[in-house]
Parts: C-alpha cells; sequence; structure tokens
C-alpha cells in the first residue's frame, strides 16, 4: 500500500499552489475541467497517504499555501450553480445534449471537494487554516443537513426503482439526486471535525443570538435521522455505509453505523465544551428539543460510545435547571458570506450564464469528448480506485462478499453470475453514463 503513489511530492505541490477560484460562468470550462482532474488527484492521493499512515503531504500542502478557504469557495460555488444554473440550463429549448459527460463532471464536482475536505479536516491545523471561511464551511453543512433531514421525513432516499429514466439526461439527474445524500453524509463528518476544534473559535456561527445553533439542526438529525436506516420492501433494512446503501442483517442491527456516531460525537462536542455552552442561548424551546435525545441514548448505544455518558450527565442536570431569557448585550460576531457574495454577483444573471454555458461549455465536439474521456481514465486509475477502497467490495445484489466486477462500468460488483442477473433490470440504465465515456474515448 505504502509504494502506491498517485503524485510525486513535487508534483502535489504545483497542483495545490495553482488551485483558484473560478466564476460561475467559467464552471466546466477547459481550465476549470483541468482543474476538477487535479483536485481528484489530490482527492485520492490524500486518502492514500491517510491509509498507508506514512505522513499526510497534501494536507500540508493545502495548509501551507492557504488553499483551504479556495477549496471552501469552490465547493459553495459549484452548489451554487447546481441550484441557479442548473435547472435554467435543462430548460433552455436547444438544450438536447447526446452525451451528458460534461455536465457529470460538473454534478460531481462538489462530491470530490467535500471529499477531499473530510479526508484534511480530520487534522485540527486544516480547521484553524480555514479562518474565516470557516464559517461558511459550517453554513454549507448547516444546508446539507437541513437537506438530509427534509429528504429523511420523507421516508429515505430515492430508491433506484422511482426513476426507470431512458434518457441521458433523466439519468444523470437521477444520479445527481442520488449523489445528494453521500454528499451531505460527507458534510456531516466535515461538521463534527470542526467541532472538534470549537474551543479554538474566537467566534463561532449559529451560536451567537442571530443564527440557529448547530445543535438545534444535529439535534433534528437525531429524531429524524437516527438509526440511518430505511425500509424499502418488508423485512429488508438498508442503511447508508460505505458511499453506498447496504442490507442490514438483523444482528447487526443495533451496531452504531459511522454516519450515526458522527452526530453524537458533533452533538458531544458542542454540549459539553464551555465555550459553545457559553456562547449559546438555551431558550425553552432550545431545551425542549435538546431533551428529545434523552429517548436515543440507549445503554446499547452508551456501550458502544462510552463518552456519551458525559451527554446523559448533561442533559439530567439540563432537565433541572432553569432557562435565561436572551442577552440584550451588543454582540459582534462574524457571518458567512461567500454564499451571499456569489449571490449578489450574479443576481439576474442565471439566465445569461446558462446560454453562454450552452454555447461555450456544454457542445463539444467529439475530439474535445474524446480528450477528456481519456484524461479522465488517466485520471481514475483502477488500482488507486481500488486501494482506497474502505473494505472488500460487496455484491450490489446480495452484499456478500464479491470478487466479479461489470465489465461494462467497472462500478458495481457481484458475488456470482446470478446476483449479475438479478440485479441487471437496475443496473443496466446507470450504465448509461460509463458507456457514453467508453464511446468517447
Amino acid at each position: 500500500m505504502g509504494d502506491l503513489e498517485l503524485l510525486l511530492p513535487g508534483e502535489a505541490a504545483v497542483l495545490v499552489r495553482g488551485l483558484r477560484s473560478f466564476p460561475l460562468r467559467e464552471i466546466g470550462s477547459g481550465g476549470w475541467n483541468q482543474q476538477h482532474e487535479n483536485l481528484e488527484k489530490l482527492n485520492m492521493q490524500a486518502i492514500l497517504d491517510a491509509t498507508a499512515s506514512q505522513g499526510e503531504p497534501i494536507q500540508e500542502l493545502l495548509v501551507t499555501h492557504g488553499k483551504i478557504p479556495t477549496l471552501v469557495e469552490e465547493l459553495i460555488a459549484v452548489e451554487m450553480w447546481k441550484q441557479k444554473v442548473f435547472p435554467v440550463l435543462c430548460r433552455l429549448e436547444d438544450f438536447k445534449p447526446q452525451n451528458t459527460f460534461p455536465i457529470y463532471m460538473v454534478v460531481h464536482h462538489e462530491a470530490s471537494i467535500i471529499n477531499l475536505l473530510e479526508t484534511v479536516f480530520f487534522h485540527k491545523e486544516v480547521c484553524e487554516s480555514a479562518e474565516d471561511a470557516v464559517l461558511d464551511l459550517i453554513d454549507y453543512c448547516h444546508r446539507k443537513l437541513t437537506l438530509l433531514v427534509a429528504r429523511s421525513s420523507r421516508g429515505g432516499p430515492p430508491a433506484e426503482e422511482e426513476c426507470q429514466s431512458s434518457t441521458p439526461m433523466q439519468e444523470l439527474q437521477k444520479q445527481a439526486e442520488l449523489m445528494e445524500f453521500e454528499i451531505a453524509s460527507k458534510a456531516l463528518s466535515v461538521l463534527r471535525y470542526i467541532t472538534d476544534c470549537v474551543d479554538r473559535w474566537a467566534a463561532l456561527p449559529g451560536l451567537g443570538p442571530s443564527h440557529p445553533s448547530p445543535c438545534s439542526y444535529l439535534t433534528q438529525s437525531v429524531q429524524h435521522l437516527l438509526p440511518v436506516h430505511w425500509f424499502f420492501s418488508p423485512g429488508k433494512l438498508q442503511q447508508f455505509e460505505g458511499g453506498r446503501w447496504q442490507t442490514v442483517a438483523p444482528s447487526e442491527q443495533q451496531k452504531l453505523s459511522k454516519l450515526d456516531g458522527q452526530v453524537w460525537i458533533a452533538l458531544y462536542n458542542l454540549l459539553l465544551s464551555h465555550e459553545a455552552r457559553a456562547r449559546y442561548c438555551l431558550t425553552s424551546f432550545a431545551k425542549g428539543q435538546l431533551l428529545k435525545l434523552q429517548a436515543f441514548l440507549t445503554d446499547t448505544l452508551v456501550d458502544q460510545l462510552p463518552n456519551l455518558a458525559g451527554l446523559q450527565g448533561f442533559l439530567a442536570h439540563l432537565a433541572l435547571t432553569e432557562t435565561q431569557p436572551p442577552k440584550k448585550d451588543l454582540v459582534l460576531e462574524q457571518i458567512p458570506e461567500i454564499w451571499e457574495r456569489l449571490e449578489r454577483e450574479n443576481r439576474g444573471k442565471w439566465q445569461a450564464i446558462a446560454k453562454y454555458q450552452l454555447r461555450h461549455v456544454f457542445s463539444p465536439s467529439e475530439q474535445d469528448l474524446r480528450l477528456q474521456a481519456r484524461r479522465w481514465a488517466e485520471t481514475y486509475r483502477l488500482d488507486v480506485l481500488e486501494a482506497i477502497a474502505p473494505e472488500r467490495p460487496r455484491c450490489a445484489y446480495c452484499s456478500a462478499e464479491a470478487s466479479k466486477r461489470c465489465s461494462r462500468c467497472q462500478n458495481e460488483w457481484y458475488c456470482c453470475r446470478e446476483c449479475q442477473v438479478k440485479h441487471w433490470e437496475k443496473h443496466g440504465k446507470a450504465c448509461v453514463l460509463a458507456a457514453q465515456g467508453d464511446r468517447a474515448k
């Protein structure tokens, strides 16, 4: 594992130094695509470094060159593009893409950045190097957690059966929606790592009088999201783990998942931090919400996360504590500004941006498509992807350990031919994007 290397140290430094922010209209352009490829390489190398446990050069380079704020701005920019520009682009009369590969790269970009941030934010110095951008990152995580909670209240993420699409664009939209859950789960991990540094901050958004506390939407996550399980069919329980939905055996259903654990650790950090409690105005409503956590703090849960015994004690004390009215003192606090600034700069221009991108970005020639697909294949080396996999692959149909990969798209694994045949009705259309990329090579 330690001998597998995607980037040499000198190459990684060049890529990190070159990271920059792009205007919304340039998203998907040639220069933007080059940076997207560079970020993918940095992302995979960072995971390799963390897996090999032999130093973290990518994390150190990002801190040294002050690039964490740049990554946060790029993350929010592509989030805004997906919300504000992409829907307008899809409604344009001339928008009839035969190949959705270039658009998929943009849709996938948000997932790439949040994955890189999740990997490097494990280190507290990375959080500190974000400076004021950490406020914007918390604001971003808030939006993603709100989406996660809203989706859970509707009965879970969209199942594959819900959208039997036939066109490449419909398939792309389905893939983008499914990707949102993974992005939100990564954002939750990032928020948890940020809460590890809560005592070091001079100002924390969400703990001042003008913002809802992170505790409030983490508490909602517990009520609506934990345990992170969804019933797709009678008697079949699934949970999101390792980047995919997996069937949970009856003997494993009480086991704490990583996603569950991140919520509880973040709450523990915020509620038992003196700095955080000093800034949080505990109203009657907030107290009532927090006390609802007691029902979820079972003996089974505390056995798996013993530190939560301290949270149990805090909540027991809170139940006997009188709430206080909000302080009326003058309070100066920092607020997130990247989303608001980008929206202000581009307000009223969404249609113009979409039309520009339709003409200059998302109408590539066959030669450009072949070149882009070739570079993409070189970026995503299979040996690297297999090395950074969190565990042995599982069968997409029955979840048993798998050794056979779909030869067409290379994305799904199976334990036997029978399972592959049974899963084809669902998986067949998920091969569309991969097949397009192959034809473009």
